[in-house]
């Protein structure tokens, strides 16, 4: 994408999403999804619209890289069209996190942005604040967590065997540092039965994890662990330690302190595991939206980073066979040495 087309979808925005959301609530996108190669014709009798029209919302649509029409030169008449490989799935991603999004109150920076940079009252403590100020606020910000765990999940899931691999002489301990209600946790547990996950969360948090725990098959091997993680050491004794969206909420110096606890306090040949959207073209985009956000809201930072500042910091702290793992959601690893008299070393 050229900078001059960036630009004009910034100033066409909302007209651009008025053409998906019509697109989608009219079952447009589904129709193309399940009838590739479909006519103008028989989209516009299937839909009731008139096909003149109808060809220049497909037109907006194929502007947006949504859909392709064939023959590429084809009039309307002639004309087939078939939505883009990828496009529904990334439709369901991105508009169902975006609509989700709209529950926070966004709208209090718009059109003051310019006045809250320079010193003007942000978003209101009452819509949200961080730390979480309320149970209601608590409890919405988790439920928003668990509504983006599913490439999180498939991306443990593809790398299990190395994460979760099973010790001869007792059940494997996992430590989930911020892990949110233990939705996480709890698929950890059900999916590997030789592993207990504790979740290391404010105490705020624990009613909603005792209600996770208390639905699940593997609630016995799920515990709750109260540690102020910035002012406390991490309990020890782990085989693997996780940061899943935790680290990006804190400075460098404090995101590599937390990691440097979380190695001192794996077991022998434990690994420390990092999960977060890291800085790509992709992921600056879908986090517009808390970029923007966070203007308003003094305290809370969001910085993504490139996945190469996590393996240096690992690399540093002393922790073996340091790697980025593909998914979804890239994971940065490190394993403690074996031997229980080599320790990694803290950062100075």
């Amino acid at each position: 994408m050229t900078l001059h087309t960036t630009l004009h979808w910034i100033w066409n925005g909302a007209r651009a999403r008025e053409v998906v959301e019509v697109a989608l609530a009219s079952g447009l996108v589904a129709d193309l999804e399940a009838a590739p190669e479909a006519s103008l014709v028989a989209l516009a009798e299937r839909h009731h619209m008139r096909p003149e029209r109808l060809y220049k919302l497909l037109d907006a649509l194929e502007s947006l890289g949504l859909v392709e029409r064939t023959p590429a030169f084809a009039e309307a008449s002639a004309a087939r069209y078939r939505l883009v490989e990828g496009a529904a799935a990334a439709l369901a991603q991105v508009c169902g996190r975006e609509d989700d999004r709209e529950r926070y109150p966004w709208r209090s920076l718009h059109g003051q942005l310019a006045a809250v940079l320079g010193g003007a009252p942000g978003v209101p403590r009452d819509g949200f604040a961080w730390p979480p100020a309320t149970a209601e606020q608590t409890e919405r910000f988790e439920a928003s967590m668990v509504a983006g765990l599913g490439p999180i999940v498939a991306s443990f899931q593809a790398h299990a065997a190395r994460l979760f691999a099973q010790r001869p002489d007792r059940p494997l301990r996992v430590l989930d540092v911020g892990g949110g209600d233990g939705t996480l946790a709890r698929w950890i547990a059900e999916t590997h039965p030789h592993v207990h996950v504790d979740v290391l969360n404010l105490a705020a948090v624990q009613p909603l994890f005792e209600r996770v725990r208390a639905d699940s098959p593997a609630r016995e091997r799920l515990g709750f662990v109260t540690v102020d993680f910035l002012a406390e050491p991490l309990p020890a004794g782990y085989d693997v330690v996780s940061f899943v969206r935790v680290l990006h909420d804190w400075p460098a110096e404090v995101a590599e302190r937390l990691l440097a606890g979380a190695a001192a306090a794996l077991a022998p040949g434990g690994r420390v595991v990092v999960c977060e959207e890291f800085r790509t073209p992709e992921r600056l985009a879908a986090q517009f939206f808390w970029t923007y956000f966070l203007i308003g809201v003094d305290g809370c930072g969001s910085r993504l980073r490139e996945a190469g500042a996590y393996v240096a910091w690992l690399t540093r702290l002393g922790l073996e066979e340091v790697a980025v793992l593909p998914g979804p959601h890239e994971l940065v690893v490190g394993a403690r040495a074996r031997s229980s008299e080599e320790s990694p070393s803290r950062p100075r």
